[in-house]
């Protein structure tokens, strides 16, 4: 799984990920810092990434747009930093491998994680 770290995360993640066997890429490496959040998911999906995010401005566009891709998977607490999320990221990463491979929203916190299958419905 090849995965996109959207602004709002810390590059660190990076290689935290790659230590799990994940290909990891930060936006601020392969494109303008100053994008849309428009210009970002264009990308994941010609890219064939998944984008990790903390912004909730993502599934509403998933929403408005009805699109079945790219994947988002979005971290939904206060504390982004890899010592304190690496172990749950990753067994989310690992649990909804196939969601992810075929088009979802997943939405995860320190007490449950939640899947939308793309496209959502209003």
């Amino acid at each position: 799984m090849k995965i996109l770290l959207d602004m709002n995360l810390s590059p660190d993640w990076c290689d935290v990920l790659a230590g799990h066997g994940y290909s990891c890429v930060h936006w601020s490496q392969v494109g303008d810092p100053q994008s849309s959040d428009t210009v970002v998911l264009e990308w994941a999906l010609t890219n064939d990434h998944v984008l990790l995010t903390h912004d909730l401005d993502f599934g509403a566009i998933l929403a408005s747009t009805q699109t079945t891709g790219p994947s988002v998977l979005q971290i939904r607490t206060q504390d982004l930093l890899p010592s304190a999320m690496e172990a749950l990221l990753v067994e989310s990463l690992r649990r909804f491998e196939n969601e992810l491979a075929t088009g979802s929203l997943v939405i995860i916190d320190e007490l449950r994680s939640r899947v939308r299958i793309l496209p959502l419905s209003r």
